[in-house]
């Protein structure tokens, strides 16, 4: 048994395979890139307005308020003109409009008394309200670097470099495996005697897509040797990590290892000094990870935010630390002392703090739907009481 550091160590040195592919900007959301977006041009191509006004010169202005000429209007979208503003004229002109050429400033319409073909303009006092050429990127600018996560921010500024398809790691392919005679699908638990809802490969497939996972397949499969392995090979070879839940323990009925054994499973951990969640193990048939969590809820959950999302991170081309980012907080509620264990608290977090949820038992369920942190504490820490602070990572 490992503790929890070493753990984090042998995932972060993982060297798993990682597939690119290209993608049109619109369906790449979320993904990492493996190539940066590069602008085709400059933004803005020409000098623009920032505002609704009129362009003119500043020699124009340069003795007082002026009564101007309006000679053109100037709208978002138009090419630029090629004719130089004269003297004594001006042009109404809109946001994002290219600004005519010797134009010096626009002044905002708010400032403006139109007297038919004439606008009466002040003396600016404030900015010259005009986007120089290539303000914002020049022509071959990084917008977005190689590694960055296309969030949407991301998204806007790669569409503002012209990218129609970007270079992205592939999302990782992921399997999920629920063992155990007593599942069933939820809906239909109540119709069978001795059976429970399978909740727990449910719940890892909506974390795994959280952390940028494709899950092609979700299946329950029974306590029985043959299925098992007939399920793991299924997996194996169409996957890029493999979520087997339950049967990590020490039972007759417990094949989570076995099942992988005559694929040549190679064991990276098989167990880890936390709690909850001592029975997790992750090891690798060939280049696919395979993630074993325990079967009880809480455990499976707290495990799987360990140690399946910086897994799937690092496989879609980010790294795996980049999900390990604690921080700290305050406790709004007194938290008990920790054995000689890692301890891993379910949590919510709220305007006074962060407060440990009620049940901090690893079948619970009904708390999990409250949780959004959890608190770490090292093997024998003390009892800490409301205001002192805690490490806490987001759920």
């Amino acid at each position: 048994m490992i503790d929890f550091e070493e753990a984090c160590r042998r995932i972060a040195a993982l060297d798993a395979p990682r597939r690119l592919e290209s993608l049109p900007l619109d369906a790449a959301h979320g993904r990492t890139l493996a190539t940066p977006v590069v602008s085709r041009s400059a933004c803005p191509a020409t000098p623009v307005s920032a505002m609704d006004g009129y362009a003119v010169r500043d020699a124009d202005l340069a003795e007082g308020p002026a009564r101007l000429r309006v000679v053109g209007q100037s709208f978002a979208g138009e090419p630029p003109g090629s004719a130089a503003l004269e003297p004594g004229c001006c042009v109404r002109i809109f946001t994002g409009a290219p600004a005519p050429r010797g134009a010096d400033r626009v002044v905002i319409q708010e400032d403006a008394v139109v007297e038919g073909d004439l606008v009466l303009l002040p003396i600016p006092n404030g900015g010259r309200h005009i986007r120089a050429a290539g303000s914002d990127f020049q022509a071959g600018d990084i917008l977005v670097p190689a590694g960055a996560r296309l969030t949407p921010q991301a998204m806007v500024a790669a569409a503002a470099g012209d990218a129609e398809r970007v270079d992205v790691y592939a999302a990782p392919r992921v399997s999920i495996i629920a063992t155990g005679d007593e599942l069933a699908e939820p809906g239909q638990a109540h119709a069978r005697s001795g059976a429970i809802p399978d909740s727990v490969s449910l719940g890892a497939a909506g974390l795994a897509r959280a952390w940028g996972g494709e899950v092609v397949r979700r299946r329950r499969v029974a306590d029985r040797v043959d299925e098992l392995t007939a399920a793991a090979a299924e997996a194996v070879e169409s996957s890029d990590v493999v979520v087997v839940t339950g049967g990590a323990s020490v039972g007759e009925r417990d094949h989570a290892k076995a099942m992988f054994q005559p694929l040549g499973l190679e064991l990276v951990f098989s167990k880890v000094a936390i709690k909850p969640g001592k029975p997790v193990w992750i090891g690798r048939v060939g280049e696919v990870i395979v993630v074993g969590l325990p079967g009880n809820p809480s455990a499976a959950m707290t495990t799987a935010r360990l140690f399946l999302a910086p897994l799937l991170t690092s496989l879609g081309g980010g790294k795996p630390f980049d999900a390990w980012r604690w921080r700290t907080a305050a406790l709004a509620a007194p938290l008990g002392s920790c054995d000689d264990r890692e301890c891993f608290h379910r949590a919510m977090s709220g305007a006074d703090g962060v407060r440990p949820l009620s049940s901090q038992d690893s079948s619970s369920q009904r708390c999990l739907a409250a949780a959004d942190l959890l608190i770490r504490r090292r093997p024998g820490a003390r009892a800490l009481g409301a205001g002192e602070l805690v490490e806490v990572l987001a759920f």
